[in-house]
């Protein structure tokens, strides 16, 4: 049962995701008009067939409304006037799309595996819009597109909070199926390892299939970096290596705007993001300890069994971030310094860069190893967890690629199981 307590900071607009919200209204007013609650007890009237087709046609026809705003709002993102699109009136939040979203069909994909039109006592949900979303994406990308690049988020994604992506993870074979079908392969994480032992502990599953699958090409296991960190550190596999993993020095993957960044900037913003966390540690008597590292710094607990409440967590996050943002906008001189604070769920960090960095590198990498230009946004596609628009690590991604929002290392799969099915109608 849904408490009080989740509700009401469910209503609090750092976790709102508005474009969904908005959608969700829009199908809240088929749902109020055709649903038939009285059909449990009644024996006349309405049919429970009619009423499921005439909200299943209602729900359709908002979907196809929707997608042409969508449309039209991708005409106006490339009008050199830029005014405003009806859908950027309405929804202020918006931001770019690299590509169409087939909409209309996505709902109809997953009314028939999630029965939304016979729901008679419950509307539309936000993660039935959240997955109708993420499916008109997959078919943007694949059906209207081609993918080139897959990135993905590591905890919840891939595995577990905390955990490791064993071997017999269900995910690792639909990830290879990925790269044998020529998708490059990008791990984007929040973990800030500096060797490749680390990260070969929590993706040890991923990388001995890679080394093992008798249905890769040797070009193929090259598909795949780890970029951690956020953007910070790139490993590339490597095959002669103990642990499948060899570190690229930064002068071969930066790009020029990274580059830009001096190691004083990064110090200094990294020194205000420490004073601002120990001044949260100390006004909301946080259970915790600084930890700090080269290009990152955080709060972790002092005891790992003891967990920090989510509110504060969510209260240093926003309380960082605002100092820090308020600091970058004061500076003078040097290029500024990107950084991501995010909510870890367990500890809170503040990295340098974000994860639209991390995703360009990806591009930037397999566009230099196909001897082109970058991948681009369109042909690029980050699945992650974290898309809420403060303390997530995922939602600045969706400034360099199309994304897809998953709830659980569960949902992965079943998102790879829907791109397989998509890439292979293409195909076929």
């Amino acid at each position: 049962m849904t408490s009080r307590y989740r509700v009401e900071y469910a209503l609090k607009t750092h976790r709102r995701d508005q474009f969904i919200e908005w959608i969700k209204g829009l199908l809240a007013v088929p749902f109020v008009l055709y649903s038939q609650p009285t059909g449990v007890y009644e024996t006349s009237g309405v049919s429970i067939t009619q009423m499921s087709g005439e909200a299943h046609r209602r729900y359709a026809e908002i979907m196809r409304d929707i997608e042409v705003m969508v449309d039209d709002h991708i005409l106006h993102q490339s009008d050199a006037n830029r005014v405003p699109s009806k859908l950027k009136l309405l929804v202020p939040t918006i931001g770019t799309f690299f590509t169409r979203l087939p909409l209309e069909a996505a709902f109809k994909f997953q009314d028939r595996k999630r029965y939304m039109s016979s729901r008679r006592f419950v509307s539309p949900s936000f993660n039935d819009v959240r997955l109708v979303l993420n499916t008109a994406q997959l078919m943007a990308v694949t059906t209207h597109g081609t993918l080139r690049l897959a990135t993905f988020d590591g905890d919840v994604t891939l595995y577990d909070d905390g955990g490791s992506l064993e071997p017999d993870s269900p995910v690792v074979a639909r990830v290879i199926d990925l790269m044998r079908k020529n998708v490059k392969v990008g791990i984007v994480t929040a973990a800030g390892y500096t060797t490749a032992d680390r990260y070969y502990g929590r993706l040890r599953g991923l990388l001995d299939a890679v080394a093992g699958s008798p249905a890769l090409a040797p070009h193929q296991r090259q598909n795949v970096v780890i970029m951690g960190g956020e953007a910070n550190y790139l490993f590339e596999f490597s095959p002669a290596e103990p642990h499948l993993l060899a570190p690229v020095p930064r002068a071969r993957w930066l790009t020029a705007e990274m580059a830009a960044w001096s190691d004083a900037a990064i110090a200094a913003l990294l020194d205000v993001a420490e004073a601002a966390l120990r001044d949260c540690v100390k006004n909301l008597n946080l259970p915790a300890v600084i930890m700090r590292k080269d290009r990152a710094v955080g709060v972790v607990p002092q005891d790992p069994a003891v967990r920090i409440p989510r509110e504060s967590l969510e209260e240093t996050v926003l309380v960082v971030q605002k100092i820090l943002e308020l600091s970058v906008r004061g500076a003078a001189g040097s290029q500024p310094v990107p950084f991501c604070a995010f909510n870890g769920g367990r500890d809170v960090f503040v990295d340098i860069g974000d994860k639209s960095w991390g995703v360009a590198v990806c591009q930037k990498w397999f566009g230099d190893a196909d001897a082109g230009p970058a991948i681009r946004p369109d042909q690029t596609l980050h699945v992650g967890d974290q898309f809420l628009s403060a303390g997530s690590n995922d939602f600045k991604a969706r400034s360099v690629s199309t994304t897809a929002w998953i709830a659980s290392p569960a949902e992965t799969v079943e998102l790879l199981d829907e791109l397989a099915d998509f890439m292979g109608k293409k195909l076929s």
